[in-house]
């Protein structure tokens, strides 16, 4: 028999519940010295770092990755611009057939 996690229902940003659970984590005592931040600013940014990479890799939407950040689906589009991380996850020659069918749809609308 496994270790049951209990499921915690807590209340989001948008006034709606959802089960959540709960994750430790290890790491070496005084880390958060180490980084200037409190335990507490140092668990935020982890999750913020976590939410922003499983969305860059496209693990997961942006939705759920706000939702793992503890923001509005706005505000960790708008975080992503500032860590430099791309709204855009398609692969480069998805993105080349795309703007390929853009031209063509340019080019039949400025010949009429």
């Amino acid at each position: 028999m496994g270790i049951r996690i209990p499921k915690i229902t807590e209340n989001t940003n948008k006034g709606t519940c959802m089960e959540i659970e709960e994750m430790k984590m290890k790491y070496p005592s005084g880390f958060e010295l180490a980084v200037h931040m409190t335990k507490e600013e140092m668990e935020h940014h982890i999750r913020l770092m976590a939410a922003l990479k499983m969305f860059e890799l496209g693990k997961v939407s942006s939705g759920k990755a706000a939702e793992f950040a503890g923001m509005s689906r706005v505000e960790f589009l708008e975080t992503c611009g500032r860590y430099h991380v791309s709204v855009f996850n398609y692969p480069a020659e998805e993105i080349e057939q795309e703007l390929k069918k853009d031209l063509e749809v340019v080019r039949k609308m400025s010949s009429q």
